[in-house]
């Protein structure tokens, strides 16, 4: 009876350990997870996945799997897959919403050590690579040995219910891009929205830095002329921290800008063959600025011209002076009424907007200006009407 009454002690014991899991160890709920590394010591690895949005899913097939390329540092983690946004404290996991596949790396105290994902107007999946996650993986564990203090938050938690504009919505699948619509919406109602809060998670190369995908904190190349340029930072440079926050990835780097100004210094620290150093990034008003087109949370943002016509053939181009890339387009008989009320004619040829020329086809510029504008913003088109030039200013709509 004593051997009995051992064993099934022994069982509710293992029990109350024991946490559902997937085939290669997955947990799906937070608390369990986070409960998980408290007993085991273990740091956190928490992915927030948007099923309906569709994006990443192969990669987010090979991480579930855990790909041999990341395997062996990933089991080193307690790991938990999110396919909701709802409940979660929005405080700690604070990231650029717009994408539907993102990791904290963290202990169970909720020091975040660093984060990994994110993307940019081009392909997807671009921006995401498995020796990059290992790379971000193994600087986690790495920081994982001597962990910072714990700081604890103050005040409530904040969730997706919170939201007003969030509570309108009945059933159905929050996605994670509706916690910036919702944002935005409360914003607005409040009087205190501010156009600047749609130029959220900047790249690195808004300020001249070229990351490596496959070591997210190695400088590749650097813009000429570029905030970088100036502050001296050279292909090859191994980044520290970025606006005092470590960087070992694009996810670390976008969410270090994101939280700099508009317009000022940024610290940046980094090592150059083995060389600590240190500098700052100067910045003006607007170099936050970047492609939105990509982003789900702005479509009703992001402006429309509605030009028709061809592309102007090599002998027009050089009769007119313009190169052989340029953009260049004749608008065609079909004037759009939202054309014809600010001067558009039948056979004016757009060559840009605001003075910047740009190679490509009118797809190109079209598709460029519905990712550096917004709705609302005022332009300048740059015209060439019987061969003269001519700037048609207008407000994007």
């Amino acid at each position: 009876m004593l051997r009995i009454a051992l064993l099934s002690l022994l069982l509710v014991a293992a029990s109350a350990h024991a946490q559902p899991k997937s085939r290669t160890g997955w947990l799906s709920d937070y608390a369990a997870a986070r409960a998980e590394a408290k007993r085991t010591g273990k740091p956190l690895m928490v992915v927030f996945r948007c099923e309906p949005c569709g994006e990443h899913g192969a990669f987010d097939e090979q991480v579930t799997r855990l790909n041999p390329e990341i395997a062996a540092a990933a089991d080193k983690f307690v790991r938990v897959r999110l396919t909701r946004i709802t409940g979660v404290d929005l405080r700690l996991f604070e990231f650029d919403y717009d994408t539907a596949w993102f990791t904290f790396l963290m202990n169970a105290d909720e020091t975040v050590y660093g984060r990994f994902g994110g993307r940019d107007a081009g392909d997807a999946d671009r921006r995401l690579s498995l020796k990059g996650l290992r790379f971000a993986l193994d600087q986690a564990l790495e920081a994982h040995k001597t962990p910072p203090p714990a700081i604890e938050r103050a005040g409530k938690a904040l969730t997706v219910s919170d939201f007003a504009a969030a509570r309108k919505v009945k059933g159905g699948c929050v996605h994670c891009h509706n916690v910036n619509e919702f944002s935005r919406a409360d914003a607005k109602a409040a009087g205190t929205f501010d156009r600047e809060q749609f130029r959220v998670y900047p790249l690195p190369e808004n300020v001249g830095l070229n990351l490596d995908v496959e070591q997210g904190n190695r400088v590749l190349k650097v813009a000429p002329e570029s905030p970088a340029a100036k502050a001296g930072m050279q292909a090859g440079d191994l980044i520290r921290t970025l606006n005092t926050l470590p960087v070992n990835s694009l996810a670390d780097a976008s969410y270090a800008l994101h939280k700099a100004g508009t317009s000022g210094s940024i610290k940046v620290t980094f090592t150059r063959e083995g060389k600590p150093q240190a500098a700052s990034l100067e910045v003006a008003e607007g170099w936050r600025k970047t492609n939105l087109s990509w982003r789900p949370s702005m479509l009703n943002f992001l402006p429309r011209l509605e030009f028709s016509g061809d592309e102007l053939s090599p002998d027009e181009r050089k009769a007119l002076g313009l190169t052989a890339t340029q953009v260049a387009f004749r608008q065609d008989k079909f004037v759009h009424s939202t054309l014809k009320a600010i001067g558009i004619v039948k056979d004016d040829v757009v060559v840009g907007i605001d003075g910047r020329a740009m190679d490509g086809n009118m797809k190109h510029f079209l598709s460029d200006v519905r990712g550096r504008y917004l709705v609302g913003d005022k332009a300048t088109l740059n015209l060439l009407r019987d061969g003269k030039k001519l700037d048609v200013p207008i407000t994007l709509k």
